[in-house]
C-alpha cells in the first residue's frame, strides 16, 4: 500500500498518453465484449429451451405454408400430448413502417397451458380469455413504444388488408417470454380473415421431455401424405432454425473480436515500451536508492495493469449500455433479442483487459528493472 501513490503519481505523469491509452483499450474492450456476447446469449437462448416440452409443427413445405385448422383434433389424440395451440402470424406495424415487431394471433383457452414460464399474471391470463380484443405484450415492446396495461392500440395489417384493435391486459415478464412479441386471441383475427380454418403452426405440449421425440414422430406419421404434410421439430430445434441465418455471422464476430484485442495489445506494448524507454534514469536513480528490481518491476506492471483495467471498466459499462439499448429497439433479431451481456463475458473481459495490461509492459519493465544501474545512467547522460 505504500507505494500506492508512487503509482498514481507516474499515471499522471503524462495525462494525455494515459488517457489516450485508456481510451483505445477501452474502445477495443467495448468491441470484443459486444461482438462475443451476440454468440453466447444465442447459445444460452438454445440451453434455455433444450429441455422443454414444447413442440412446434409446421407445414413441411415452410412456415410460409398453412396447414388445415382441423389438424388441432388429430394432434391433440396422439400420445403424451397435454395441450396443442395454433398460431396464425399476423406481422402488422405498429404507426409506421419502422414500428415493426413479431405479433401473431393464438388460441385463448390453452395458451396459459402452453406458456406458463411467460410471468403472466392469473388475471392477465383471466382477461385474454374473456376479453375478445385482448393482448399480452412482451417487456422489451412495452419499453420501446412506452405502452402499459389498459391501453387500447391499433395494428396495420401488412400482410392482411384490414388493422386490428387491441388491448393490452398483461406483460410476459419472464426472461424465457420472447420479450418484443405481442399475442393476441386468434378467433378474434379469424373473423377478420373470413374463417379460412388455416393455421401457420401449431404449438404441441407434451407431458414429459424424453416423450418430445417420439410424439414428433407420431404427429408427423399422421399427416405423412397428405395435402399439407407437417414437420415437428422440439422447440430447441424451432429456434436453432432461426439461429442458423447468424451462426456464420457470430463465428466472424468472435475472430473479429479476438483479432482487435491483439492489436490493440499490441499497441499498448509500444506505448508501454516508449514510457519505460523515457523513464529509464528515473528508473536507475531508484536503483541507486536502494529499491530492488523485483520492487521496480512490481510498480511499472501495476501501473499498466490499472491503465488496463480502467479501460476494461470503461469498455464493459458501453457495451452493457449499448446491448441493453440494442435489445429494446431491434426486433429483427428475433428469438435473440433481449441481447445483453452476460456475466461470464463481463468477467472474461476484464481478465483480457488485466491481461493486455500485465503483458504489454512486462517485457519492457523487465528489462529496464534488470538493466545495470551505470549503464542506465551513462545511456541518459
Amino acid at each position: 500500500m505504500k507505494y500506492v501513490m508512487l503509482v498514481l503519481k507516474n499515471l499522471t505523469r503524462s495525462k494525455r498518453r494515459t488517457l489516450l491509452t485508456i481510451f483505445s483499450i477501452a474502445v477495443s474492450l467495448f468491441i470484443f465484449s459486444a461482438l462475443v456476447s451476440l454468440p453466447t446469449v444465442a447459445s444460452e437462448v438454445l440451453s434455455d429451451t433444450a429441455s422443454s416440452v414444447r413442440i412446434s409443427t409446421h407445414n413441411k413445405a415452410g412456415l410460409a405454408y398453412s396447414m388445415p385448422e382441423a389438424y388441432k383434433q388429430r394432434i391433440a389424440a396422439v400420445p403424451h400430448v397435454v395441450a396443442v395451440t395454433p398460431e396464425s402470424w399476423f406481422g402488422g406495424i405498429y404507426h409506421e413502417v419502422t414500428d415493426q415487431f413479431p405479433n401473431l394471433a393464438v388460441d385463448p383457452d390453452t395458451a396459459e397451458t402452453m406458456w406458463p414460464d411467460w410471468g403472466v399474471s392469473k388475471e392477465s391470463w383471466k382477461k385474454f380469455e374473456t376479453l375478445r380484443t385482448a393482448c399480452l405484450v412482451g417487456t422489451a415492446t412495452m419499453k420501446r413504444f412506452h405502452l402499459h396495461v389498459g391501453q387500447q392500440i391499433m395494428l396495420r395489417g401488412t400482410i392482411y388488408p384490414f388493422n386490428v384493435t387491441l388491448q393490452i391486459v398483461g406483460v410476459m415478464q419472464q426472461s424465457n417470454a420472447p420479450p418484443n412479441f405481442l399475442i393476441f386471441r386468434r378467433d378474434y383475427l379469424e373473423e377478420a380473415r373470413g374463417r379460412p380454418g388455416v393455421v401457420d403452426n401449431f404449438w404441441v405440449m407434451v407431458d414429459r421431455s424424453e416423450n418430445v421425440p417420439q410424439a414428433i414422430k407420431a404427429i408427423d406419421e399422421g399427416f405423412a401424405n397428405s395435402t399439407a404434410e407437417t414437420r415437428s421439430e422440439s422447440e430447441a430445434a424451432f429456434i436453432g432454425s432461426f439461429m442458423d441465418n447468424f451462426r456464420t455471422f457470430f463465428r466472424l464476430a468472435e475472430i473479429l473480436g479476438v483479432i482487435v484485442v491483439i492489436t490493440i495489445g499490441l499497441v499498448a506494448a509500444n506505448t508501454a515500451a516508449m514510457s519505460i524507454r523515457e523513464r529509464r534514469g528515473e528508473i536507475a536513480v531508484m536503483r541507486s536508492m536502494g529499491f530492488p528490481s523485483r520492487t521496480i518491476l512490481s510498480l511499472l506492471l501495476s501501473e499498466s495493469l490499472v491503465i488496463g483495467l480502467l479501460g476494461g471498466i470503461i469498455g464493459c459499462g458501453a457495451a452493457f449500455a449499448v446491448l441493453k439499448i440494442f435489445s429494446i429497439g431491434s426486433p429483427a433479431l428475433g428469438p435473440i433479442t433481449d441481447i445483453q451481456m452476460p456475466p461470464e463475458i463481463l468477467a472474461a473481459t476484464l481478465v483480457v483487459a488485466a491481461l493486455i495490461g500485465l503483458l504489454s509492459a512486462w517485457i519492457p519493465a523487465r528489462a529496464a528493472a534488470r538493466m545495470n544501474i551505470v549503464d542506465a545512467l551513462r545511456m541518459v547522460a
